[in-house]
């Protein structure tokens, strides 16, 4: 098949169609250096300027001050999960608070409770993770290390319209699913990580925005490979890295900015297709049941049920027919789920509402 479907994933996720045609017409070689981005050294003034051109990108669609150092690492999120308590928790005499709105969220809060003294300031459970806390319902240690939380849950879909207020607190934020979806206010932040692979790039790469205060509080006897100070003084050039991925970065960052004009314009797009999934649910009298509540709708994952398993197994089924792939719900949760990330085109989500409309006037 070579026709392009429009594919949900919910990552790796479909990319941006004018970079994938730049990177087609430029594979075998870039122009005025002989040779494919996958044979370039890592070392070489052209992967350098690559590089530099994907902070500077990034820098500029989030307008980081000097006071923050942009990081291209490996090991996705999941490392991260261990990286960041491995820093600052693990010897530090004190505790870290973790929001646990979901999955991932969970998964995050596992790893620090290897390294440390972890308290849980907030859990979804309750709710079945259906939505992120109110204001005034995280009660933030002041004396904590940082506080942890995942700005968007992927497979509950639901999400952070803000962020929490910690006060001095440094907030630590896995934003691997809604990074440079929406401008945010980065002085909030003390660390920000995200793998690549839903909204930056493919897999293989993960950014980390680090505060200079937090850089400097890295202990010196951790691994070399997980020390973040060891990866800002070396650029992100310490190891080879994964040269490809962060080229991708560079053109998916070029994107935004010039295509699209930045993430203000983003985040309209994206809240315009989220509301046409949204509203097609909202009218849909119940067959279609969104997971999340109403005021915590994620913009880059629309998750909701059908009246029957065997409902959502088939409209799965018809829905890849008429080529819209990857719409199956997360194996944990069941249902139907729509990745709708910066590179989803809003034909892909009108297309989308389309058959949900058809599907539901003949099931329903």
């Amino acid at each position: 098949m070579t026709e392009r479907v429009f594919n949900f994933s919910p990552g790796p996720a479909t990319l941006p169609l004018p970079v994938l045609q730049e990177v087609q017409q430029n594979l075998l070689a870039l122009p005025g250096v002989g040779a494919s981005i996958l044979e370039i050294s890592h070392r070489s003034k052209t992967f350098e300027q690559i590089i530099a051109q994907a902070e500077e990108n990034i820098r500029r669609l989030l307008n980081l001050s000097e006071e923050y150092h942009v990081l291209f690492l490996q090991g996705g999120a999941s490392l991260q999960f261990s990286q960041v308590p491995m820093s600052f928790l693990r010897g530090s005499g004190r505790s870290a608070d973790y929001i646990v709105t979901g999955s991932w969220a969970k998964r995050a809060l596992a790893e620090a409770q290897r390294e440390g003294d972890v308290r849980v300031v907030w859990d979804g459970k309750g709710d079945n993770y259906s939505r992120v806390p109110q204001p005034g319902e995280v009660q933030i240690d002041p004396r904590a290390v940082y506080v942890h939380f995942t700005s968007n849950e992927t497979i509950q879909g639901i999400q952070f319209a803000t962020e929490p207020e910690t006060g001095d607190v440094p907030l630590v934020c896995d934003a691997s699913s809604d990074f440079l979806s929406r401008p945010i206010d980065v002085k909030r932040y003390g660390l920000i990580y995200a793998g690549a692979q839903k909204n930056v790039g493919p897999a293989g790469v993960t950014i980390v925005i680090i505060r200079q205060d937090l850089l400097e509080q890295v202990p010196d006897n951790l691994p070399t490979m997980l020390n973040y100070r060891v990866h800002a003084e070396h650029r992100s050039l310490y190891n080879t890295p994964p040269v490809f991925a962060v080229y991708i970065v560079m053109l998916v960052t070029r994107w935004l900015l010039e295509n699209i004009g930045g993430l203000e314009q983003m985040h309209a797009i994206n809240r315009q297709k989220a509301q046409m999934l949204y509203d097609a649910i909202d009218r849909s009298e119940g067959f279609y049941r969104g997971h999340a509540q109403a005021d915590s709708r994620s913009l880059m994952n629309v998750t909701w049920r059908l009246p029957s398993e065997e409902l959502e197994a088939e409209f799965v089924k018809q829905a890849k027919e008429a080529g819209l792939h990857e719409l199956k719900g997360h194996r944990s949760v069941g249902g139907i789920r729509a990745s709708i990330y910066n590179a989803m085109p809003i034909e892909g989500v009108r297309t989308l509402v389309e058959f949900m409309e058809h599907f539901r006037q003949k099931h329903a």
